[in-house]
């Protein structure tokens, strides 16, 4: 065997080793964004800047994780609570047993506990009361502290 052929077959098998190790695969891993849209949800429910996520696909067990807790008011009138660590379950256009999110309802704070999407609407309860909102509020993501109206500037979620 040639050296050509020596150092040709090495370089294969080093790309090959190198497709394959744990942080080639990463780059493969969708983004919370990209999961949720799989579940026929808008990206816009979780606010921007997602840094990770966990899902058990067999039960829809999910955590998302944001960097650090996230508030903002949408609207002027409702105002959301985002804890550092959101969970619950997911499956196709439902969100159930939620923890970590919460809207201000007149002078009370109240768990979004279940999220579901009913064709172009996604009605969010709180357990004793629900409220459905058009999807297309929900297609760009919030940002924290500013919401939607960020300097004028729509906050784009990372989906790539």
């Amino acid at each position: 065997m040639s050296l050509a052929a020596i150092s040709t077959l090495i370089l294969l098998l080093l790309s090959s080793l190198a497709a394959s190790s744990p942080a080639a695969i990463a780059d493969d891993t969708p983004t919370a964004y990209e999961v949720l849209a799989g579940y026929n949800f808008p990206i816009g429910i979780l606010p921007k800047g997602a840094t990770g996520y966990e899902l058990d696909t067999g039960t829809g067990k999910f955590l998302a994780y944001l960097n650090g807790s996230c508030s903002f008011a949408l609207e002027g009138s409702y105002q959301l609570k985002y804890k550092s660590t959101i969970s619950g379950y997911i499956s196709q256009n439902k969100l159930t047993k939620l923890t970590g999110i919460s809207v201000k309802v007149l002078f009370l704070w109240l768990n979004i506990v279940e999220v579901v999407r009913n064709g172009d609407d996604l009605g969010f309860s709180v357990g004793i009361a629900s409220a459905n909102f058009p999807i297309d509020n929900f297609y760009v993501c919030p940002q924290c502290g500013c919401g939607l109206n960020c300097n004028n500037v729509k906050p784009q979620c990372k989906v790539d």
